[in-house]
């Protein structure tokens, strides 16, 4: 019998997120007999090399995915969702990166280093998490294993291209202007000046005075985890760094866990690297996690308030693991599942 050859799309394939997902693919040499680029019509016609050949982009139409077996979104909640359920009523398996499907019942939302398993019971879509709940569940997962997890309270720290191409350009261009001792460019990403600033503020306000990225971290968490009443809070603030995002994390478990074990466990966990040696100034960065896909995790230590808690800080790259990496990864488990 012959072998299938996968058909793969990519459909935002000119921002950050599509760009990055078309790197992957090739970086992990997946198996893809040909790649289709898709994205507005504004962006058909631009070429991309893949594997030493020359794509040319094409504008998305509902014809686009006649023929594809595995669909990549990189777009706006809206445009998946117009985009979506017709490429999965087309038998396409779609792994969505927006925030459209995540918390539909009938959407499994996928770690593949924490809960891969629930890719089978899928009906023509896959979530992609939000990057930060991503490279925290990535981070304290063996943790959780061994340790059922009771409460989490966490600070994000996220880069500012976590909103894209406009907000790299909007910090560059406020720390260009800062440099050259010119008036600081005005914001119009941010709600306020980002260089040389923290924005404890991404995502709209809800009426619980949360926002809506803080609140991802606690619906993604619980879903992702199986834990529906996990208890899990956090806070969401923009720093000043171009990439990466970091997190610091309290866990507090049902018994007490050893500093040891648990660095142990962090160690040998899929997706992991454990970068804790404070007494030499080593600890997770995200100059250190940028273009790479591990988590890197450190400042492992006993919480003072609670002895069965355990702190951690942690940083990952966001455009990567915290979203096309992790897409791609959900895909190698499709091919692995259907093809072989």
């Amino acid at each position: 019998m012959k072998k299938h050859e996968i058909a793969i799309g990519i459909l935002g394939a000119t921002g950050v997120v599509g760009t990055e997902m078309c790197k992957v693919l090739e970086e992990r040499n997946v198996p893809c007999a040909s790649l289709r680029l898709l994205a507005d019509k504004s962006e058909a016609g631009k070429k991309v090399i893949f594997r030493g050949k020359e794509l040319v982009v094409e504008e998305a139409t509902d014809d686009s995915f006649d023929g594809l077996d595995i669909l990549l979104v990189a777009v706006s909640d809206a445009v998946s969702r117009r985009f979506s359920p017709v490429a999965a009523a087309k038998g396409v398996v779609v792994i969505d990166n927006s925030s459209a499907y995540r918390m539909d019942p009938d959407v499994p939302l996928v770690v593949p280093e924490v809960n891969p398993q629930d890719i089978s019971w899928h009906k023509g879509i896959i979530a992609n998490p939000n990057c930060s709940t991503i490279i925290a569940l990535v981070a304290v997962h063996a943790l959780h294993q061994a340790h059922p997890i009771k409460r989490m309270i966490v600070s994000t720290y996220q880069a500012v291209s976590g909103a894209g191409i406009n907000g790299l350009k909007e910090l560059e261009e406020q720390a260009a202007d800062y440099a050259s001792g010119r008036p600081i460019s005005e914001n119009k990403v941010f709600q306020h000046q980002i260089a040389f600033n923290l924005i404890p503020h991404i995502d709209a306000f809800q009426d619980n005075g949360y926002t809506k990225e803080e609140l991802k971290m606690l619906n993604e968490g619980r879903k992702i985890l199986h834990v529906p009443n996990l208890d899990i809070t956090c806070t969401c603030v923009r720093v000043p760094v171009l990439r990466s995002h970091s997190e610091s994390i309290y866990l507090e478990f049902h018994e007490k866990v050893s500093v040891q074990e648990a660095r142990e466990l962090i160690s040998a966990a899929a997706g992991t690297k454990l970068v804790d040696e404070p007494d030499k100034n080593v600890y997770p960065m995200p100059l250190d996690t940028s273009n790479q896909d591990l988590v890197f995790v450190g400042r492992v230590r006993q919480d003072l308030t609670e002895e069965k808690a355990i702190d951690l800080w942690c940083c990952g790259d966001q455009i990567r693991k915290g979203a096309a990496t992790n897409a791609v990864q959900i895909a190698e488990l499709i091919i692995a599942q259907k093809w072989g």
